[in-house]
């Protein structure tokens, strides 16, 4: 327990960490930036419960806002990908297929399910801040296109990550 905590922990800083030190400050084309502190809310355990995953995604999201200098706009999307995940995970699978205390990670569960999990979130994740972000429908195409590469960057990222950080 005591160890999952610190795991998370250490999981939570460094992300954060390299999404406002690292990424945030490379942009391509001006514009398209991915997020990788999404991560955090995907790989965490199965049996995590609902209100602790909106606290966390909330405490995240909050974080990235504040050194973002952004009003809200991360907590809000991070707490709606929170949301989502459990229904998503259902989606995708039942819930009886996971092991208790275990995590979705692509060496367990596979490419093609680890991919379709992260895609749907982070997907949601990314329209959700984009449209917030514009809190408008005037240039609905431009936003969407932003949420889309995005959303596409950020999935590279994070894949690439289970094959390199996140191996066990």
């Amino acid at each position: 327990m005591i160890n999952d905590i610190l795991k998370y922990g250490i999981m939570y800083v460094v992300l954060v960490l390299v999404q406002v030190l690292l990424i945030n400050n490379v942009q391509l084309g001006g514009i398209y930036s991915p997020f990788i502190y999404i991560l955090f809310i995907l790989l965490l355990p199965f049996d995590t419960p609902r209100y602790l995953l909106l606290i966390l995604g909330f405490l995240l999201g909050l974080t990235i806002d504040i050194f973002s200098n952004t009003p809200g706009i991360h907590a809000s999307a991070t707490v709606f990908a929170a949301f989502l995940r459990p229904g998503v995970l259902m989606l995708i699978s039942s819930r009886d297929n996971y092991e208790p205390g275990s995590a979705p990670r692509i060496s367990t569960y596979g490419f093609e399910w680890f991919l379709k999990y992260a895609v749907i979130l982070i997907l949601a994740h990314n329209l959700f801040l984009f449209f917030a972000e514009a809190f408008t429908l005037h240039g609905l195409f431009h936003t969407l296109l932003k949420a889309i590469i995005n959303s596409f960057l950020s999935i590279i990222l994070i894949v690439l990550s289970q094959y390199l950080v996140f191996r066990k």
